[in-house]
């Protein structure tokens, strides 16, 4: 009970304490110290591919360039993107990308994310859109580039937005085992409300890759909101980094294994009438805890503007668009 009341007082005030704080706080976060890759070489990393050897991971001295693990975490800066692509090319990768538009979220997100999806994700390779909705008379026809194709998948609008982004963890692991590891190499799950805004290319690519999320990679551990209840399976008492859960991929098998945890993880909570802090989210940080991703997107992948300016933020890759929760999550 104590351990309970405990984590009821610090996470309210966590939260405030990050998003409410005003931005002449929030700039001077982006000056707390960072630590460097420990590695000289690319080639020390335990590499996801060739292409990553590569990396320059003494380019960016003002971030953290590789995990203790020997990961990437990748920067502007670091990569050729030409190289990347060419190699990719030649291998023959393939990208599938699977993407909630449920309820308002459809009309709201679902245009934009597509047309900016167009003209900044994995140009040049073979693309798959998969996107799930209720609706899927109302998804509207976008003009796609050669070698890209879109798929319609209906699901059931559940009457709680919690529910709605708990329950695609088993969307996606259905529809990898239906279609997706018959055509594609890869794989990369977005929430929808979202806008890419410039390159988010093929050096994303990676067996498992996970995402820094905006407003934690410069705070100490201890403000990371992990799940604290020890009744969840998504508990934990400290982790590595706070991730993301608005973008995560890989490999089609490491995907599959990546959702069908979550879901279980998920489902056992339901079962004891426990709910996770943060959804899908803390499952995912707890999976990531438990089996390492080979490459770690930095923030650039998925910002968010009201943050401010950070000296670190070279490039936006992906930006979050206007939050509307108070409409868009009313039943």
């Amino acid at each position: 009970m104590r351990s309970v009341l405990k984590c009821g007082l610090f996470v309210p005030i966590t939260l405030c304490a990050i998003y409410l704080i005003p931005p002449s706080v929030k700039l001077f976060i982006g000056f707390i110290p960072v630590e460097n890759c420990h590695l000289e070489s690319a080639k020390m990393l335990n590499l996801d591919n060739s292409d990553d050897a590569s990396l320059n991971l003494q380019s960016r001295p003002d971030v953290l360039t590789c995990t203790y693990w020997k990961a990437a975490i990748i920067w502007e800066g670091m990569f050729d993107p030409h190289l990347y692509d060419e190699m990719h090319k030649i291998r023959g990768s393939s990208v599938a990308l699977t993407v909630f538009a449920v309820g308002r979220y459809l009309d709201a997100y679902l245009h934009t994310f597509l047309n900016s999806s167009e003209q900044h994700f994995m140009v040049g390779l073979p693309v798959t859109y998969y996107v799930f909705t209720d609706m899927p008379e109302k998804v509207s026809n976008i003009k796609l580039s050669p070698l890209r194709s879109m798929k319609v998948i209906k699901v059931e609008k559940n009457s709680r937005w919690q529910d709605v982004s708990m329950m695609r963890m088993k969307s996606i692991s259905n529809v990898i085992e239906s279609d997706i590891r018959h055509h594609c190499t890869h794989i990369f799950c977005f929430d929808v409300d979202q806008v890419f805004t410039g390159r988010f290319g093929s050096e994303a690519l990676g067996d498992s890759v996970a995402l820094l999320h905006a407003h934690y990679y410069r705070l100490p551990k201890h403000l990371y909101t992990y799940d604290r209840n020890p009744n969840s399976k998504a508990y934990m008492e400290t982790g590595d980094f706070y991730y993301h859960a608005a973008i995560f991929g890989g490999s089609w098998k490491n995907v599959k294994a990546l959702t069908e945890a979550c879901y279980q993880g998920i489902m056992e909570d339901k079962q004891n009438n426990v709910e996770a802090l943060w959804h899908d989210e803390s499952h995912l940080n707890k999976y990531m805890l438990l089996h390492k991703p080979s490459k770690v997107l930095s923030p650039e992948y998925c910002w968010d503007t009201s943050i401010g300016f950070r000296s670190d933020i070279q490039v936006t890759r992906l930006l979050w668009a206007p939050k509307y929760y108070d409409t868009l999550r009313t039943p």
